[in-house]
């Protein structure tokens, strides 16, 4: 924490005294924790996922729909004891897992804190996929599933959107390391995953050829050794002041051509959705649940 180097943006703050990019300091921040039903099947099941969400990011993707968190460090600050006993109680609630959302800024303190108490349920580290290696590495034999997104293959796209032109090759790289670690994806009987990688893709309107060359890394890189989720629920938000050609929900045809370029590459087990799933409907309330005590 003394010089931050645990994600690319290898910023060098002194993150005890000063905030890094990731907008946040040490002591983890979060804005809720708490049983969550709108991840893929095998993740949510039945009885919902145990989300913890973290503030902060590494990134700034001018869509994210989750910016009342990542855009600011305002969330309720725990030790890694409390963060522990957070982890704790969602397992109590029957939770399938521990669903550690935007974690990377965190790594080190989700260890300690893992240390102090380790679920008896799989550990997902749930992330944009903005990863250095190294620290993958550091955190094998913690983590049990890593659910990330692979967001672009054009740089170009990455630098408009998310004003990260390094990140193609950031994530493809964590990504390989993740399947190292982790392998291919295990299943209990209820169909849960225990181990492994989910891959994601969120298809953004005005943006397909690079929908189509992202489909076309995973398939080439991936395809045999991790789960593909091909999402349609991008939705623009009003706060987010976004640019006319993606300040819309993405049309039926724009999905269906990116489905069939999966379909062609031989991607046929992949988790899709409806259009339908493009509300704010799904966007958690940042309220702080399940953090008293902290």
């Amino acid at each position: 924490m003394s010089s931050c180097r645990l994600c690319p943006n290898d910023c060098k703050v002194n993150r005890r005294s000063s905030l890094g990019k990731c907008l946040s300091n040490d002591k983890p921040a979060l804005a809720r924790a708490a049983l969550h039903f709108f991840e893929e099947p095998c993740v949510s099941g039945r009885r919902g996922s145990g989300a913890v969400f973290f503030c902060g990011c590494g990134m700034r993707c001018v869509f994210c729909q989750n910016y009342g968190l990542s855009r600011n460090q305002k969330g309720k600050e725990l030790s890694t004891a409390k963060l522990a006993d957070v982890f704790k109680a969602l397992e109590a609630k029957g939770a399938h897992n521990i669903n550690l959302v935007s974690p990377s800024h965190f790594a080190p303190q989700i260890m300690e804190s893992l240390d102090i108490y380790r679920p008896k349920i799989p550990v997902i580290y749930n992330t944009s996929g903005y990863e250095r290696r190294d620290t993958i590495a550091r955190l094998s034999g913690y983590i049990d599933v890593y659910l990330t997104d692979l967001k672009y293959v054009d740089s170009n796209a990455a630098k408009e959107l998310s004003g990260r032109p390094d990140y193609p090759l950031f994530a493809i790289d964590a990504i390989g390391e993740m399947i190292a670690r982790a392998g291919r994806p295990v299943f209990d009987g209820d169909g849960m995953i225990t181990s492994g990688v989910i891959i994601r893709h969120l298809v953004i309107p005005s943006y397909i050829q690079n929908s189509i060359d992202t489909i076309e890394t995973i398939a080439r890189l991936f395809k045999d050794d991790a789960l593909i989720s091909i999402m349609s629920q991008y939705t623009p938000l009003s706060a987010l002041k976004l640019p006319d050609k993606i300040n819309r929900r993405l049309k039926p045809i724009e999905y269906k051509i990116v489905l069939k370029k999966a379909a062609d590459l031989g991607i046929d087990n992949a988790y899709v959705q409806r259009l339908s799933s493009a509300k704010e409907d799904y966007i958690p309330e940042f309220d702080f649940e399940g953090l008293d005590g902290g």
